[in-house]
């Protein structure tokens, strides 16, 4: 009849982990797969050269469940968001405006730190949790479900029986696809490169976006790398561009990316490989089936602008840990997934159509709209509740 558990979490990536480490911190007997081992080190063939930034309420959850004190010390806060405009005839900037933490919280915006970390300590975190059984070299395969629980073939033929399936396997989730549930895709024709650089101008813990054409150019602050101000860079471009990019040879590379900075921070000195994916919109038409929550980006992807991709899977992984422990008799029950899905779906929704608004924006070309575009960002900044707004709904504390 196979094993059983509570909870089987398909994907270990850094949002099914860090569910794995919740429910477990929970109480709940958890089992999470992934086919693909987890790469904890910087260097390592590879490596997620991404950084994640944990927004206030994304922190306030990891400390609750333990996870927070082991990433505190290597993590940059975030204590301004610069929005740069350098949509000009030459790439400088015309209009910047700073969005402070301090007129909304005593706490920073949030706190970067390298996915690569984040996977090494959350299983160091997982290691703790007897309850807890992450197994690598195997992913989902096929799912069962009746009212009273889920079956689940692995890929190595072995069988999972459990209360409540969560899928946390990715964009092509095949958990999603095993229950029929359709999405709705956008593709902008875009692709992102992620890389770190040092350069010699401090950051002081402001995170910068800088808009021209084709995506912004986002600088994140990390913790000094080799005694040298050091930054994530997420530089987002049409995708012929991107692939021409990533072609260069360092050199070159490092000159078109000072370039596009604008030399704010002064010459940018690669201090990673880079990466390169595609960029698209997607969300599901339910984050629920019978047994079966969708969570992070098995339910949405979004462009990496503001922060919001990871914090909004944490948001997710809020809401079920919250009903999991209000009825743990009902754990899987349609009574949760149903409110989850009522919960979550509508604000999913609007997050990820106003990501594509910005995002969209952000692409634009012609240098008349680049000028609008510019005049609307002056506008908004402006009207001081207008701003704090915006800044609390970048949190999730207000939408």
């Amino acid at each position: 009849m196979g094993e059983t558990c509570d909870i089987l979490i398909s994907g270990g990536g850094v949002a099914g982990l860090t569910a794995a480490a919740g429910f477990g911190a929970a109480g709940f007997q958890v089992i999470c797969v992934d086919p693909t081992p987890p790469v904890t080190t910087r260097d390592g063939a590879g490596a997620d050269l991404r950084t994640t930034a944990f927004l206030q309420p994304a922190q306030e959850l990891l400390e609750r469940f333990g996870l927070w004190q082991s990433l505190a010390d290597h993590a940059a806060p975030l204590q301004i968001m610069r929005i740069v405009d350098a949509g000009g005839a030459t790439p400088e900037p015309r209009v910047t405006k700073d969005f402070n933490a301090v007129d909304i919280s005593d706490k920073p915006f949030g706190w970067n730190l390298p996915n690569w970390l984040l996977r090494r300590e959350i299983l160091a975190r997982i290691s703790q949790l007897p309850n807890v059984d992450f197994r690598v070299g195997t992913g989902t395969e096929t799912l069962f479900t009746r009212s009273d629980e889920a079956r689940v073939t692995l890929t190595d033929g072995s069988q999972i029986r459990a209360r409540l399936v969560i899928a946390c396997d990715g964009r092509t989730s095949p958990m999603r696809q095993a229950a029929g549930i359709p999405v709705k895709t956008t593709r902008y024709g875009q692709k992102a490169l992620a890389f770190a650089v040092t350069h010699p101008i401090p950051h002081e813990n402001v995170s910068t976006e800088i808009h021209r054409s084709g995506g912004p150019f986002t600088l994140v602050p990390l913790p000094d790398h080799e005694g040298q101000p050091c930054s994530a860079v997420v530089w987002m471009e049409r995708a012929a561009r991107a692939d021409a990019l990533q072609a260069l040879d360092p050199t070159e590379f490092e000159a078109e990316m000072t370039r596009r900075s604008c030399g704010l921070f002064g010459p940018l000195t690669l201090a990673s490989r880079r990466s390169i994916w595609p960029i698209i919109s997607q969300y599901a038409a339910r984050l629920e089936n019978q047994r079966l929550a969708l969570m992070a980006e098995a339910a949405h992807v979004v462009p990496p602008i503001g922060a919001q991709g990871l914090n909004m899977s944490l948001g997710d992984l809020r809401l079920l840990l919250q009903l999991a422990e209000a009825r743990p008799e009902g754990l899987g029950d349609a009574e949760m997934l149903a409110t989850y899905h009522r919960a979550r779906h509508r604000e999913i929704l609007i997050r990820v159509k106003g990501i594509d608004l910005l995002n969209r924006s952000s692409m634009i070309e012609a240098r008349p709209l680049r000028d609008l575009r510019a005049l609307g960002l002056n506008a908004l900044y402006s009207l001081a509740p207008v701003r704090r707004s915006l800044m609390q709904m970048g949190l999730g504390v207000k939408s």
